[in-house]
């Protein structure tokens, strides 16, 4: 029996996940997406996105209707890079809708809101690589949509940010918060049903930011994330970036206008629900 023909005979139409077992991945499999679509996020193990074969091979062999991809690690260039051209030439010779989870650090940062079409030059390494990737998908399959976002979070679900926030609350972990570094904080759940309605949108295509309304600084969210948790802020070390010595984007808004205007709504963060 052929992986595929363990399928739900009665869902005509999948969607195919890379990174499925991340933070994004496995609320997009596990979340609104199964309500119209059969899901399949193939582990790093069978399908390696770094190798052109295997991407092709399984892709072919599943034959989905969209692919969504989220596969990367942090300090690795070819799985961010090499990878995400595999994963677009494969859905662009079947004709799969491709959604092309990319970052907000694309962007050096300034004081106003970056839109789709303002100029990127990213400052870090990890920027320069999803920059890169984001060329190599835009060439491999020029109808995919590229999601650019911000810092994840979950409610149901920690993110790493959010765990590693609370090592620290907990007095477990040592770090400090920085008041000038402020992001597009991003509920996962919002971010995953946008997802999931962008599978059936092929007339979407090309930048789309999707990222949360509300910007905040990295210490103004530990210190929410301490009141979700019912934790104290004593052991909360807040700091500004030209102090800690790193060179890092500090202010990375992300403007979703376009989003907004396509009907995609994403939740302000919150304190204790």
């Amino acid at each position: 029996m052929s992986a595929r023909s363990r399928l739900r005979p009665w869902r005509a139409r999948l969607l195919f996940v890379t990174g499925g077992g991340g933070f994004l991945g496995s609320h997009i499999v596990n979340g609104p997406a199964g309500d119209r679509w059969e899901t399949f996020a193939p582990p790093s193990k069978s399908m390696d996105v770094r190798n052109t074969t295997s991407v092709m091979q399984t892709i072919r062999e599943w034959h989905p209707t969209a692919i969504v991809h989220c596969a990367y690690r942090k300090d690795e260039h070819d799985t961010i890079v090499t990878g995400s051209v595999n994963v677009a030439q494969a859905a662009h010779q079947i004709g799969a809708r491709l959604i092309h989870i990319s970052s907000d650090l694309v962007f050096p940062g300034r004081l106003s809101p970056y839109s789709e079409v303002d100029d990127t030059r990213p400052m870090i390494q990890y920027g320069r690589d999803k920059l890169e990737a984001e060329h190599g998908v835009a060439l491999a399959d020029p109808n995919a949509v590229i999601v650019r976002t911000s810092v994840l979070y979950g409610r149901r679900r920690l993110s790493p940010a959010q765990v590693d926030t609370v090592k620290v609350l907990r007095g477990e972990k040592s770090m400090s918060f920085f008041t000038d570094e402020i992001r597009s904080f991003t509920d996962v759940d919002d971010l995953a049903a946008a997802v999931a309605w962008l599978a059936d949108e092929r007339d979407i295509s090309g930048v789309l930011h999707v990222a949360g309304p509300q910007p905040m600084s990295r210490a103004d969210f530990a210190r929410v994330t301490a009141e979700q948790q019912g934790l104290s802020t004593a052991h909360l070390h807040v700091s500004t970036t030209e102090a800690s010595g790193q060179v890092r984007p500090t202010r990375v808004v992300l403007d979703s206008t376009r989003a907004y205007k396509l009907g995609i709504r994403m939740n302000p963060v919150t304190g204790r629900d």
